[in-house]
């Protein structure tokens, strides 16, 4: 059974080919990827931002001074409350590099920042990275997407 969920969906001002990354994610299919790898009702917010905020984000919370694809601030677990920050250059890069759609970019990027949010990891260990990924092959594919590792 798919859970509840209130979304909040954000883009930066200042996106380079902001028209782009808001087709690529209209509110409805965000809400569906979400729900989809949601294991409990959540409260989220994605945030889709440009490279500077990514950056400083990614700076500040993780000490890494470069922008990421995705960052995941969990505030509760029970009930859980999270945000998905998603770096707009970078997921067009990768998408564009990778052959892949944004909108399959994006949908995979919110599954695993989603999974992140509940507690998954794959920096801990090779069997949780493998676990990881399996959930979001699985859950991917019941969306309609390709396996995103293959």
């Amino acid at each position: 059974m798919l859970k509840q969920l209130s979304l909040s969906l954000q883009f930066a001002a200042d996106i380079v080919d902001a028209p782009l990354h808001r087709k690529a994610l209209p509110r409805h299919k965000v809400a569906r990827w979400i729900r989809h790898a949601l294991e409990r009702d959540a409260e989220m917010t994605v945030r889709i931002v440009d490279a500077q905020e990514g950056q400083s984000l990614n700076r500040d919370y993780r000490r890494k001074d470069y922008a990421t694809n995705v960052l995941t601030f969990t505030y509760t677990r029970e009930p859980l409350t999270a945000d998905l920050v998603l770096c707009a250059p970078v997921v067009g890069k990768e998408a564009k590099q990778n052959r892949k759609s944004l909108e399959a970019h994006y949908a995979h990027l919110i599954v695993h920042g989603s999974l992140h949010a509940q507690g998954w990891d794959h920096e801990s260990g090779p069997a949780d990275a493998q676990a990881m990924e399996r959930r979001e092959i699985d859950i991917l594919a019941g969306l309609g997407f390709q396996n995103p590792y293959a």
